[in-house]
């Protein structure tokens, strides 16, 4: 029998299922009732880990959604709101979403993948093309790293942009997933000039050339990877999804991975929730990048030290850190996050709300958040059914 905070969070999942896909949140509040392109296929993987049927026709009809609002540059629709007689269709608020695309195209081989259908693949390889197609013009220097905007991914208010190990992990993982299908030379050579790069350019004690020497000796890595550099110089934060993504693709050696899981899994330990933040330490107003994170806002600032992506703690974050701590068979230390994870989204009478002030504890942002309740779900089943991503 499921516990009662598993059988919560399918719940919410089918709360957030339309007939064009997954919503943000079941409440209607400003853009959450959008079909997202990373949290529908965030939701979607949480799908196929249950099992559930109905949750997996609504996975597909989100990837059918997002496929057939695509740009005819490439570009995959961040969000999309339905409406009776029109479509709004997103690509962007103050910048593109480059990870609109990647999501889009793991999404696609995922599914394949648990249906063990390669027809999925088939089916969409021509918005998969473009994808990719744009991804390679998005390196503008043809050096296979890609060059995202500020307010580019996932952290829209946040300061990361130029070289975002984030995206560069997830198109690194998109292509990987894509390769499973479709065994080419040009994929195979793609995937390792992009590892090449990415471990030429954020690891610490790479000998090899990096785009900007003189900042990446300026820097002082520690036992978790920088979050971006761009020309003006590296972004040192410790980004925890950027990390959790490192481990589950098996990316660098085994002694650093270990202090990664080490230093990570001791951060969560030292907060009150339990739980690593999305970004840390936060940023301050006395601290150089303050006024560049205060000022990237569309509508009201958020992210206060400890709260949203500055040092706020994320259920969904911390789901993708708990699987990585799966793979790696860190299994007691897996169990921990799941039950961490489970405790803030039973806040409130179960509300699973989208964020936590990692100091004070308090809820943040948007309750009855979808993939608040997609990361327990995954979560829960790779520890207890020993669910698989394709990786």
């Amino acid at each position: 029998m499921e516990s009662v905070n598993y059988t919560k969070a399918l719940a919410l999942l089918k709360q957030c299922s339309t007939k064009d896909g997954f919503v943000a949140s079941a409440e209607n509040i400003s853009n959450y009732k959008r079909v997202w392109a990373r949290d529908g296929v965030i939701c979607g993987l949480a799908a196929l880990a249950s099992r559930d049927k109905d949750l997996i026709s609504t996975f597909k009809n989100t990837i059918h959604s997002l496929a057939n609002n695509q740009h005819y540059i490439g570009t995959i629709p961040s969000n999309i709101l339905f409406k009776e007689k029109e479509t709004d269709v997103s690509y962007g608020g103050l910048a593109g979403r480059v990870d609109a695309v990647t999501w889009f195209i793991i999404g696609v081989c995922q599914l394949a993948y648990y249906e063990k259908d390669a027809s999925i693949v088939n089916k969409y390889q021509n918005h998969i093309n473009k994808g990719l197609e744009l991804l390679e013009a998005w390196e503008f220097n043809n050096k296979h790293l890609m060059y995202v905007p500020l307010s580019g991914n996932w952290a829209d208010e946040y300061i990361t942009d130029g070289y975002v190990l984030y995206d560069q992990l997830l198109r690194l993982w998109a292509l990987k997933s894509y390769h499973y299908f479709n065994k080419t030379k040009r994929v195979a050579n793609k995937i390792e000039c992009i590892q090449f790069q990415i471990e030429a350019n954020f690891f610490p004690n790479s000998t090899s050339e990096k785009f900007h020497e003189k900042a990446f000796k300026n820097i002082k890595l520690k036992d978790y990877l920088p979050c971006s550099f761009s020309p003006s110089g590296y972004k040192t934060q410790f980004d925890a999804f950027a990390n959790s993504l490192l481990l589950l693709l098996n990316v660098g050696s085994k002694s650093f991975q270990d202090n990664l899981i080490q230093y990570a899994f001791n951060l969560s330990k030292s907060t009150k929730l339990g739980l690593i933040p999305a970004f840390w330490p936060p940023i301050l107003p006395k601290d150089e990048h303050w006024n560049l994170l205060k000022d990237n806002c569309k509508y009201e600032f958020r992210n206060y030290p400890n709260e949203f992506h500055n040092g706020g703690s994320w259920p969904m974050v911390n789901g993708f850190f708990g699987m990585a701590l799966s793979y790696k068979s860190e299994n007691s230390k897996a169990s921990s996050i799941l039950k961490q994870i489970e405790q803030v989204n039973a806040v409130d009478n179960y509300s699973f709300f989208e964020n936590f002030n990692t100091d004070t504890t308090q809820p943040n942002g948007v309750p009855y958040c979808a993939w608040s309740g997609a990361a327990a779900i995954l979560l829960n089943k790779t520890i207890n059914s020993n669910f698989k991503l394709l990786v």
